[in-house]
C-alpha cells in the first residue's frame, strides 16, 4: 500500500522503487501490540518486523537489524530509558512515542530523550499512521499543543544561554510568555496554559513591555527575535 512507502531524496529515478518502512512495536500488553502490528501492516502497509514486551526484549529485537521506526508505548516501565538508548548512533531508528500524556513535563522529557514523534492517548489509528509516515521522512510529528510546549522550552533555553541575559532583561518565565503572546493568546489563555493566575500574567506582560521598551503585545515577540539575532 502506498501510504507506508518512504520516498527519500525527492522524486524517484528510473528503475528505482520506494522502500517500505520497517517498524518494531514495543508495548507491555501482547493483545495491544499484536493488534497494532496487524492494523499497521494490513490497513496501512507498514512492514512490522518485530514486537517486544519490555526494554530488554526491545533491545534484543532492534539490535541485530535496526528498523526505520520504533513505536514505543510510553506507559511501559523505563520507556524513556529505552528511547534514549535507541536514539544514539548513526543508524538509530526514529522513536515514535505512543499514548503520551499532553503535559509539559511528559513532552519535554520525550524531546530530551530524542523522540521523533508524539502521539497522544486519544489519537486514532489513522493519526498514528500519519505520524509514522512523517517521522520516517525525518519530520517531527506532534500536535499543535505539543509544538507550543516545545517552543516555550526553546525560549527558556535561549534565555538561559550564556550571553543572552546581557541582551535581554527578561526572566525565563517572561520569555515563556513572550512565545505565547506571539501565538496570539489572551491573558486568560496564557494563565490556563501555564497554570498561573490571570493577574500574574498581567503583571508579567506589563514588565515585558516595559523591559523591551514596546507599547503593544504584538511588538514584544518581534523585539525578542531581534535581540536573539544579535547574540
Amino acid at each position: 500500500m502506498p501510504g507506508a512507502e518512504v520516498q527519500e531524496g525527492g522524486g524517484l529515478r528510473q528503475g528505482e522503487v520506494r522502500r517500505t518502512c520497517r517498524i518494531v512495536i514495543v508495548a507491555a500488553v501482547r493483545l495491544y501490540r499484536d493488534g497494532l502490528a496487524l492494523a499497521l501492516s494490513r490497513d496501512h502497509g507498514f512492514d512490522v518486523v518485530g514486537t517486544a514486551r519490555d526494554v530488554d526484549t526491545a533491545a534484543a529485537v532492534v539490535a541485530p537489524d535496526p528498523p526505520d521506526l520504533v513505536v514505543l508505548d510510553m506507559g511501559l516501565a523505563d520507556s524513556l530509558e529505552l528511547a534514549r538508548g535507541l536514539a544514539g548512533g548513526p543508524d538509530a531508528p526514529r522513536v515514535v512515542a505512543l499514548a503520551i500524556p499532553e503535559t509539559e513535563e511528559s513532552v519535554l522529557a520525550c524531546a530530551e530523550a530524542g523522540i521523533a514523534a508524539y502521539v497522544p492517548r486519544d489519537a486514532s489509528l489513522d493519526e498514528l499512521a500519519a505520524a509514522l509516515r512523517r517521522a520516517a521522512c525525518g519530520e517531527v510529528a506532534c500536535s499543535p499543543r505539543m509544538a507550543g510546549m516545545l517552543m516555550r522550552r526553546v525560549a527558556v533555553l535561549a534565555a538561559e544561554r550564556p550571553g543572552f541575559p546581557h541582551e535581554s532583561p527578561l526572566t525565563a518565565r517572561e520569555s515563556e510568555i513572550v512565545v505565547l503572546l506571539d501565538e496570539g493568546l489572551s491573558n486568560k489563555e496564557i494563565a490556563q496554559r501555564l497554570f498561573i493566575e490571570v493577574a500574574t500574567v498581567k503583571n508579567h506582560v506589563h514588565n515585558i513591555l516595559d523591559k523591551l521598551n514596546v507599547s503593544r503585545r504584538g511588538q514584544a515577540a518581534a523585539r525578542m527575535r531581534a535581540l536573539q539575532r544579535r547574540v
